[in-house]
């Protein structure tokens, strides 16, 4: 009888290694694995040799740093959308693009099965399975690590080592990680502990304060609609341009956060991050937004970024309220171009300068000084009509 059939998102990690062999052994399935690159600096060619060592009938490798970018860092950029202050939603950003190659492997293949290596109170078992539900709800999907009795970190690597399934996670040195083009998300290990500062083996991309340079380096990048198009005056892909911003950040140890963050599931986990790119282009992207949108827009689209940020977080890529959103941005974006100048320093992204063709600052309204050309008899009437309703509520507790 043949055997049904599975694609697993595999990334080559611990958990997902270890789901190969048991998606075989206990449930007696042909593993189809599925690599998504989305920027993750893992050599994917060993990675593709090892899941076929493990047990994988057949791996396929899905470029996707290009798409990544554009549509779905980028556009959440131009949101300007951060979890909780912080998170620049790296990995959430890549489980919808996960999802989506997974619905399209699933459908050439025509497997019975999805599965992906979430543990069972994290986050993004919620945003791949969601996303599933929204790409293709007959999907039937499995996750393993809700279902097998590990529990722990050690316990699955003693998993590993008895069914001979090479790993690189050490009892000495037990975090997970979720890297792509767009940052590195971090947990476990000494980093269960909110009241010990992170070890600096944790870090992947990023030097620390006292060994980033003493000298301050000056990057410019210009804009055109929201979206980053040249570093330096010179205009590059998105992934080249991230890149080379990770790069230069990563020097300077900018883009490091640490985060106890709020779970969807309910639970409060703490977290570290790397996101010098993202870093770099928030910081001048509001800049931009700052020249060039007017008070309400201005002041309404924090709100909805609040909102776009969750969404993303809790698994809402593909769905009509994001969509929707998505419509509200792009016309806010309009005339959001121009440069900005940043000096990167220990840690700091700090702006030195911006500029754009459709600057809403006025020199002469702002200045204090000569060529003023503000009408100030304006403002005592303007004051009364202000607090007009302010002071008929105070007159009538009289």
């Amino acid at each position: 009888m043949k055997k049904k059939k599975v694609v697993l998102a595999y990334s080559g990690g611990l958990d997902t290694s270890v789901a190969i062999s048991w998606l075989k052994e206990k449930r007696n399935l042909e593993v189809v694995a599925l690599l998504v690159d989305l920027g993750q600096t893992s050599d994917l060619g060993m990675v593709k040799k090892k899941a076929l060592k493990i047990g994988a009938g057949r791996v396929y490798l899905a470029e996707a740093k290009e798409e990544f970018l554009r549509h779905y860092a980028y556009p959440t950029l131009k949101a300007g959308a951060i979890y909780e202050g912080k998170y620049f939603l790296a990995t959430a950003l890549g489980r919808p693009l996960i999802a989506k190659k997974l619905a399209e492997t699933a459908e050439r293949e025509k497997a019975d099965f999805v599965a992906h290596g979430c543990t069972g109170k994290g986050n993004d078992q919620v945003r791949f399975e969601v996303s599933l539900m929204a790409l293709n709800p007959k999907l039937k999907v499995i996750a393993p690590m809700r279902e097998w009795p590990i529990k722990s970190r050690e316990e699955a690597i003693a998993y590993a080592r008895k069914h001979k399934i090479p790993i690189e996670q050490t009892k000495e040195s037990p975090y997970s990680i979720d890297q792509n083009l767009w940052g590195t998300s971090i947990e476990c290990g000494l980093l269960e502990e909110p009241g010990r500062m992170p070890p600096e083996d944790a870090y992947r991309l990023t030097q620390s304060l006292e060994k980033a340079p003493d000298k301050a380096e000056t990057v410019e990048l210009e804009f055109k609609k929201g979206v980053p198009l040249k570093l330096n005056k010179k205009q590059l892909s998105p992934v080249k341009l991230v890149s080379a911003l990770n790069k230069i950040g990563g020097k300077h140890g900018v883009g490091r956060t640490d985060l106890v963050e709020n779970r969807l599931v309910g639970i409060k986990s703490r977290e570290i991050y790397e996101a010098p790119a993202a870093k770099i282009l928030y910081t001048a992207h509001r800049a931009l937004e700052e020249l060039t949108l007017g008070r309400e827009t201005f002041h309404f689209k924090e709100g909805l970024a609040l909102k776009y940020a969750e969404l993303i977080y809790c698994g809402y890529w593909v769905s009509p309220l994001k969509k929707a959103m998505d419509a509200f941005v792009e016309v806010t974006q309009k005339n959001v171009s121009g440069s900005v100048k940043l000096k990167l320093y220990k840690g700091n992204c700090e702006i030195v300068s911006r500029k754009s063709p459709f600057s809403l600052y006025k020199k002469s309204l702002a200045t204090y000084e000569k060529g003023d050309i503000f009408d100030r008899t304006l403002a005592e009437g303007f004051i009364k009509l202000w607090g007009l309703p302010l002071k008929v509520q105070a007159e009538n507790k009289k």
